[in-house]
């Protein structure tokens, strides 16, 4: 090959400026967040030489990233392949756990973990907002690329849609398991719903990006104040946000009483019984924040989702 790689191409390669170890992480495991910035500096670079002008470099350049892959990709499959005949699974699951290793090895289809079982994974992740809705889910199949499955329960007077169930199941579908290229979902008949049949979601992941867009999930943090359970109001994105830990687990609302319009910053929380500090209405914050003493009345859910670190993100925009 003559001539010099093109800059983005070149740059793609070029080892990622040293940085201070976070955590007391020895080096040669670099925390996932510096693991997230390198592989997000790649697909940058990557799209750059995508978009380069001169045609002839940028073909010749997308065949020098092709080769590369394709001889790491072997090198790996043979590691791989020694350390599988040595190891008693312990090994596979350090390996899969770490968020750079394992995105490198989904991208040569080296995974240790069965996509099936990252699914599930995945799914008990998503579990606790969908039960905070009234509703369940069960896996049924995974083939060629689709997973296939059934939303179960009652959510009679719940104000969930298609897109909230859309964005809660697809992120963390997606994001254990990007090997996966559709999900198809069927949802349970409403308690009050009559014959109006089965509520059909078929979420399909896109060839070249994310199906959920930038910026509709952003991080909460660690709420670290929920430690003992209570109510705390939180800034997220420049939006307001009620978090509630009734118990083990977290949900989000909109912070304003829908009775009487108040703020719920000074609310109390009694076991799953959110009151509002003016009006006295009172909220079941596990089932979607349905009124106990006005039935057409209820909470505004926020879609949230719990990380593998215990970090919660929201989805802000998405109507819950």
């Amino acid at each position: 090959m003559s001539g010099a790689l093109p800059m983005a191409a070149a740059d793609a390669f070029a080892p990622a400026p040293a940085r201070p170890d976070a955590g007391g992480a020895p080096d040669h495991v670099p925390p996932d967040e510096v693991a997230r910035e390198r592989v997000a500096r790649v697909e940058s670079l990557l799209e750059a030489l995508d978009r380069l002008s001169d045609g002839a470099a940028r073909s010749t350049a997308t065949e020098v990233v092709q080769a590369l892959l394709e001889m790491y990709g072997e090198g790996l499959s043979r590691i791989v392949e020694v350390l599988a005949a040595h190891d008693d699974g312990t090994l596979a699951q350090e390996l899969a756990e770490d968020e750079l290793v394992a995105h490198v090895l989904l991208l040569h289809g080296l995974h240790p973990v069965p996509v099936q079982e990252r699914v599930l994974a995945a799914l008990e992740s998503v579990l606790p907002y969908l039960q905070s809705h009234g509703g369940d889910v069960q896996l049924l199949a995974v083939e060629d690329g689709v997973v296939h499955l059934r939303l179960e329960g009652s959510c009679s007077g719940c104000p969930s849609s298609s897109m909230t169930l859309k964005l809660a199941i697809e992120d963390a579908i997606f994001k254990a398991a990007p090997d996966v290229e559709e999900v198809r979902a069927e949802g349970a008949v409403e308690e009050q719903a009559g014959d109006a049949g089965l509520l059909q979601i078929e979420l399909v992941k896109p060839a070249a990006a994310p199906s959920v867009a930038p910026g509709v999930w952003a991080m909460a943090g660690g709420m670290p104040q929920l430690s003992g359970g209570g109510v705390l109001l939180k800034e997220v994105s420049g939006e307001s946000v009620l978090f509630l830990r009734p118990g083990e687990r977290v949900y989000a609302y909109r912070p304003s009483c829908p009775a009487c319009g108040s703020s719920l910053e000074r609310a109390s929380l009694r076991a799953n019984e959110l009151s509002c500090p003016d009006c006295a209405k009172r909220f079941d914050v596990l089932r979607a924040g349905r009124c106990l003493d006005a039935p057409q009345l209820h909470l505004e859910p926020v879609p949230l989702l719990v990380d593998d670190a215990g970090l919660v993100k929201v989805a802000l925009g998405a109507t819950a």
